[in-house]
């Protein structure tokens, strides 16, 4: 159901360093480029998550309950992200490990202070 998500930033380049270390982990890349957004995919008709310089030029800005879930296939993956989040100078908003029967997450903002998530469903 959903295409893409796109996140506003204030740091482009340091922006794009973080997703392009970031989504490697889970095999994504660029798939689609501008001078003002990037976006990171896992196909072409994969869902993706895009950075951009806002259009109206004011500053980016961190909705408050606004949260980018990313959807691996497993704990080890939900880990990784995690992990590389954190050494990429993301912040910790919850650590991995099991939230419900079934579901798997951990919890990080990137260097804007955007708020994401990696999940799995299953053991």
């Amino acid at each position: 159901m959903i295409g893409y998500v796109t996140l506003g930033t204030n740091n482009y380049e340091k922006a794009a360093e973080f997703y392009d270390e970031l989504l490697a982990t889970i095999g994504a890349g660029r798939g689609m480029e501008g001078d003002r957004f990037i976006a990171w995919s896992t196909g072409p008709a994969a869902p993706a998550i895009s950075i951009i310089k806002p259009f109206d030029e004011k500053p980016a800005t961190v909705g408050n309950g606004v949260m980018v879930a990313i959807a691996v296939d497993s704990r080890e993956k939900v880990d990784a992200l995690h992990a590389k989040a954190l050494e990429l100078g993301g912040t910790d908003e919850g650590e991995a490990g099991p939230r419900m029967d079934n579901f798997y997450a951990a919890y990080f903002r990137d260097l804007d202070g955007n708020k994401l998530n990696a999940f799995c469903f299953g053991p």
